[in-house]
């Protein structure tokens, strides 16, 4: 199960980075946020909270309960985007990626979870 939850942590880790980043002043990011109807300073405030846990999975391959604290972070980001969708009516189409990183999120927390107790 290890490297199962070290691949995923690599995909996770890397694709949050790079969404992460993208929020700071991706013109997509901006045009999406402001489609949902959110302001630029939770666009920013997201794009911190997805590099944070980026960070924290990434360094949860040499420290299971970070990828753990990581993963909820990930787990609770990935609800609000979901929600988003909903909340805008888009269709499931539109939400298969938070659904996706949200199942990959929920995948991590569950191999290391013995990590926290």
């Amino acid at each position: 199960m290890h490297i199962l939850s070290v691949v995923l942590q690599i995909i996770l880790g890397l694709g949050f980075l790079m969404f992460g980043f993208m929020k700071f002043g991706s013109k997509q990011m901006v045009e999406g946020f402001n489609h949902y109807g959110y302001s630029s300073w939770f666009r920013v405030f997201t794009g911190i909270v997805e590099v944070v846990s980026a960070i924290l999975v990434i360094a949860g391959i040499w420290y299971e309960a970070l990828a753990a604290w990581g993963s909820v972070i990930i787990l609770i980001t990935m609800i609000g985007a979901i929600m988003t969708h909903i909340k805008i009516n888009d269709n499931v189409k539109q939400m298969g990626m938070p659904i996706m990183l949200f199942i990959l999120g929920l995948v991590v927390f569950l191999i290391n979870y013995d990590a926290l107790i």
